[in-house]
């Protein structure tokens, strides 16, 4: 069944109010590797950007927006099952996809608030459309001791445009729920969104494209409005303010959602619940 608002407004909103190490309070832990190196990193200092504030929107993958080099370009780090870490880098608009030259990052990870880091490799994996030579997305596994808890992590150095640059952030968030789900692992996603089952058809897989979620709605930003007003549609899982450029089409019928988790969690409810799946009329604010 749909679960209750509170759990996923969580979900969607847990990008927003991440307590970041980058810029958005204290700098980013030690690591080894971030001693002794021989040319300046740009690490971003607390307070900065405009007025000294942040209002980063959740990144279109369901991840927390990463501040690097003072606002200079921005990463999304998302969390997924399996101790797996992936790193979409943004440039200054949050909404435009950064490339870098490819390279391997080493990375830092502790337990959330914890003294000892562990280190591990980020490694290059090109998004459809990138450059040959460069990427715009970083995949590595978190040490296995680290897998599925609240975690900090530090990559010390990173190279775009010739500039090395260093950044961190948490995966857990003041308001996160324990029961609250990771965003799908790839392999699992695809299965979800290309295998039709209950509510979601065949000739739904085709009118979406062939695609999961994160892929028809990759690079868009998702933003939520808490207090939609009578008459607004409203997203099926979190009841709050749809968004018409996150649609998905389920039972022949088209429905708007909030941001693209919330329609992972739709689909899997159209396959394994449909009973529960209302006519996309009824997701409107009554008055």
């Amino acid at each position: 069944m749909l679960r209750k608002f509170g759990v996923f407004a969580a979900l969607c909103l847990a990008a927003a109010s991440v307590a970041l190490y980058v810029g958005c309070s204290s700098s980013p832990p030690d690591s080894p590797s971030a001693a002794g190196t021989s040319q300046p990193q740009k690490a971003t200092e607390p307070g900065a950007g405009k007025d000294g504030e942040h209002a980063h929107k959740p990144g279109g993958h369901g991840g927390i927006i990463v501040e690097i080099g003072r606002d200079n370009y921005h990463a999304e780090a998302v969390f997924e099952k399996g101790g797996t870490l992936r790193v979409y880098l943004l440039g200054k608009d949050e909404a435009k996809v950064q490339e870098v030259e490819s390279q391997v990052l080493t990375g830092y990870a502790k337990p959330d608030g914890g003294a000892e880091a562990t280190p591990f490799t980020l490694r290059p994996v090109p998004q459809p459309g990138d450059t040959d030579g460069k990427t715009s997305q970083f995949v590595g596994k978190l040490p296995q001791e680290l897998w599925g808890k609240k975690v900090e992590v530090t990559v010390p150095s990173i190279t775009i445009a010739g500039e090395r640059f260093r950044f961190g952030f948490k995966s857990s968030t003041e308001t996160h729920d324990e029961d609250m789900p990771a965003r799908m692992a790839e392999e699992e996603e695809r299965s979800l969104y290309l295998t039709p089952g209950g509510k979601y058809t065949a000739e739904d897989i085709k009118a979406n494209g062939g695609q999961t979620a994160s892929e028809k709605f990759r690079g868009q930003m998702a933003s939520h409005d808490l207090k939609p007003r009578p008459g607004d549609k409203i997203c099926p899982i979190t009841l709050t303010k749809a968004n018409s450029k996150f649609v998905w089409v389920v039972s022949g019928k088209t429905y708007e959602f909030c941001c693209p988790p919330c329609v992972d969690e739709f689909v899997q409810t159209a396959k394994e619940h449909p009973e529960a799946i209302k006519e996309p009329q009824e997701y409107v604010k009554k008055d």
